[in-house]
C-alpha cells in the first residue's frame, strides 16, 4: 500500500537481464538478413572454385606431377649411370644427335604446313555450312577416317603408294613415270604429312562446324545483299566471326601432329628412309624402346613440350593480333 504521494517504482522490464535477451532486443534490424545475405554472395563467389577443385585436382595429379618427374628424371644417367644426376648431359647429347637434328627439322616442316592442315577443313566446313549440294553426305564422307585406326590408314596407304601399287600404275599410264612414295627421302616426310592430315581433318571440320553455330547469319545475308564475294565473305565475315574457333584448331592441330603421328611412321616408314621421318615423339619411342635410355628419352620428351608449349604460344599471339587488324 502506497504511503502518501509516494508512487510505486516501475523497472524496466529488461533491466538486470544478462541472458541475451536486451542484446537482442537492441539489435539493429535488418542485421541478420544482411548477414545471410553476405555468407549467400560469399559462397556463389566460391562455387566455381568447388566446381573446378575436382578437374584440377586430377590435372595436377595425373598430367603437372609426372611432367615434373619426367623433367627431374631428364637430369640423371642411364646404365651405369643410373640415377645419378648429369646435369645437361642428356640434352647435350640429344641435340647433338643427327637424328634429333632431323626431327627437329621435321617440326620446322609441320608448323608450315599447318596452315593448310587447318584451311582444309576451314574451307569444307564453309562449304558444308553454306549448303552445297550433297553436304549432309559431305559431312559424313569427310568425318569417316577420323574414325580408323592409324595402323589401318596406315596399311592402306601403304598399298596405295607402294612402287608397284595401283597409285604408280594410273601414273605410268598417263605417261608420267612412278614416284618413290615411301622411299625417296626429299617426299616421304610430306606424303607421311598428308596422309595424317586425310585421316584427322575429320575432327576438325566438326569443330568449325560447331562454330558457325554461334556465327550471326545475318552478316552473311547482309554480305550476300552487298554482293560480296566468297573470298570476301570469308576473309571479312567468317574469319572474324570464328576467331577463337581458328585458334582452338590451330593449337590442336599442332598438338596432334607432334604428338599423334606415331602409328603412321611405324606403320609406313619405321622412321626411314635414312631417318629423314623421325619426329620427336619418333625419337623417344626409340630411345626408350629400343635403345634402353629412359633418362635420355625423357631429355627429348621435355625438349618437344617445350616446343609444343612455345609453338602453341606464339600461334594465339599472332592470330589474335590478326584478330585485331581485321
Amino acid at each position: 500500500m502506497p504511503i502518501g504521494n509516494a508512487r510505486p517504482s516501475v523497472r524496466p522490464v529488461h533491466a538486470g537481464r544478462t541472458d541475451g535477451a536486451t542484446a537482442a532486443s537492441f539489435r539493429r534490424p535488418g542485421a541478420g538478413p544482411r548477414r545471410r545475405a553476405s555468407r549467400g554472395v560469399r559462397s556463389e563467389r566460391l562455387a566455381p572454385y568447388y566446381l573446378v577443385a575436382p578437374a584440377v585436382l586430377i590435372i595436377v595429379v595425373l598430367r603437372l606431377y609426372p611432367l615434373l618427374l619426367g623433367v627431374n628424371f631428364s637430369f640423371t644417367g642411364d646404365g651405369e649411370r643410373n640415377g645419378t644426376a648429369v646435369g645437361l648431359d642428356n640434352y647435350r647429347e640429344i641435340f647433338g644427335d643427327p637424328l634429333f637434328q632431323t626431327a627437329l627439322g621435321n617440326v620446322g616442316l609441320l608448323v608450315l604446313l599447318l596452315p593448310v592442315a587447318v584451311a582444309i577443313p576451314g574451307l569444307l566446313a564453309t562449304f558444308i555450312y553454306l549448303k552445297v549440294p550433297g553436304h549432309r553426305l559431305y559431312r559424313s564422307v569427310y568425318f569417316f577416317p577420323a574414325v580408323l585406326s592409324p595402323v589401318i590408314v596406315g596399311a592402306i596407304f601403304n598399298l596405295l603408294l607402294a612402287f608397284d601399287g595401283p597409285l604408280n600404275a594410273l601414273l605410268v599410264s598417263a605417261g608420267v613415270g612412278p614416284v618413290d612414295w615411301l622411299g625417296d627421302p626429299d617426299i616421304t616426310m610430306l606424303v607421311v604429312v598428308g596422309v595424317h592430315i586425310w585421316a584427322t581433318f575429320g575432327m576438325s571440320l566438326v569443330v568449325f562446324l560447331t562454330g558457325f553455330a554461334t556465327l550471326d547469319a545475318a552478316l552473311l545475308d547482309a554480305a550476300r545483299v552487298d554482293g560480296a564475294s566468297l573470298a570476301q565473305t570469308i576473309r571479312h565475315v567468317i574469319v572474324p566471326g570464328l576467331t577463337r574457333t581458328i585458334q582452338f584448331v590451330f593449337v590442336t592441330t599442332m598438338i596432334g601432329m607432334l604428338t599423334s603421328m606415331f602409328g603412321l611412321l611405324f606403320v609406313m616408314t619405321s622412321g626411314g628412309p635414312e631417318g629423314s621421318t623421325y619426329l620427336p615423339e619418333y625419337y623417344v619411342w626409340i630411345q626408350q624402346g629400343q635403345m634402353n635410355r629412359p633418362a635420355l628419352a625423357s631429355a627429348a620428351s621435355t625438349v618437344l613440350f617445350v616446343i609444343m608449349l612455345v609453338v602453341g604460344l606464339l600461334q594465339i599471339k599472332l592470330l589474335r593480333r590478326a584478330g585485331r587488324e581485321d
